[in-house]
């Protein structure tokens, strides 16, 4: 039973990965809107950060990519190692050395503590990439002047609400940032009103409209990454804070989204990210009929020990071959881009 539910937790959807303390955002559920943000804030302001010195030090724990024990860095393909790569006061080429980066540029809160060198938004990036990217908000570029080595741009921004210079991260990391939005938006609400920057305030929910429609496209389009939860498990560590828009990302919908006015729960993202579906015959013998009204579905079939068995793509109702199992009782994880349901069956011939 224990490694059933072990597996069981290591296939629900990513949101469920990031470990949150037991209680952790309870005062957040059954609130709305405003009332929602400002009950996250109470949850995870005040962060113990580290000192800005401090970050380089935590870069080694938050950062490092475990494929290649590199810095990872969202603004270039560099290749840096910890702590012999950092910037010391000279910025070359691209691919030089790395140094701190704020995603919420330092000048829109005039470097003031402790937002100055909280890990959730500043992090390491190649140093001349960090110097084009400068103070200019995120946005979507029309026409670059600039493009780095992995296709990060800075021009004229081509969204319709915003005009001017803008900075445009890969795809692969807009969600990302637009996390990290959302998290300075409720960690310092209250305070990020007044920040300059284009972005920030609005009614007093962190955000300009400009701001919440990008990042809410960014945010749907890139869902939570591995390397955002355990980088989340990591800043904890070090600040006792964690992102709440990585733990539960559906709350960013509930508070600037398609949820305003819909109270919150605990397990409102994992309703959400459900693949509804039926099988037959259960217990099954050679095949299971796996009927549901997804266009495309991805199904893979673990045994009680965590074990991958079979995994095939199927086109809305097919049938999904299992003659090969023995006797006994196994998962069924039915995908559907990031959403996902399991559901055990038994086989017996």
């Amino acid at each position: 039973m224990k490694k059933l539910y072990l597996l069981l937790l290591l296939s629900l959807p990513v949101l469920l990965l990031a470990q949150p303390k037991a209680g952790y955002y309870d005062a957040a559920v059954g609130k709305t809107d405003a009332a929602l943000r400002t009950a996250l804030n109470s949850i995870i302001k005040d962060p113990s950060v580290t000192s800005y010195n401090g970050l380089w030090t935590a870069y080694g724990t938050t950062d490092i990519n475990p494929a290649n024990g590199k810095i990872w860095d969202m603004y270039s393909n560099c290749s840096f190692t910890l702590s012999v790569d950092q910037n010391r006061g000279t910025t070359g080429p691209e691919c030089t050395n790395y140094n701190r980066e704020h995603s919420i540029p330092q000048s829109w809160f005039n470097e003031a503590s402790p937002m100055v060198s909280d890990a959730f938004h500043v992090y390491p990036t190649d140093s001349k990439v960090n110097g084009i990217r400068s103070n200019y908000p995120f946005g979507e570029v029309g026409s670059a002047s600039t493009t780095t080595g992995n296709g990060s741009k800075l021009g004229s921004s081509n969204f319709p609400s915003f005009s001017g210079t803008v900075f445009e991260p890969i795809n692969e990391y807009k969600g990302d940032f637009a996390r990290t939005y959302f998290y300075m938006a409720t960690c310092y609400a209250g305070k990020c009103e007044s920040w300059s920057g284009g972005v920030f305030g609005n009614q007093n929910l962190g955000l300009t409209a400009y701001g919440k429609e990008i990042f809410l496209k960014w945010h749907r389009l890139d869902p939570v990454s591995t390397k955002e939860t355990n980088r989340n498990n990591a800043v904890e560590k070090i600040q006792d804070n964690r992102n709440p828009f990585i733990d539960y990302p559906e709350l960013a919908e509930y508070i600037w989204g398609n949820k305003k006015g819909t109270p919150w729960s605990l397990t409102a993202g994992i309703d959400e990210l459900k693949v509804e579906f039926t099988l037959s015959p259960n217990p099954a013998k050679d095949v299971l009929n796996i009927s549901t009204d997804e266009l495309s579905i991805s199904c893979s079939v673990f045994n009680l020990n965590g074990q991958l068995l079979l995994q095939q793509t199927l086109n809305n109702s097919e049938v999904l071959s299992v003659a090969t199992l023995n006797n006994g009782m196994y998962l069924l994880q039915v995908q559907s881009g990031n959403r996902k349901t399991i559901q055990k069956f038994i086989i017996n011939k």
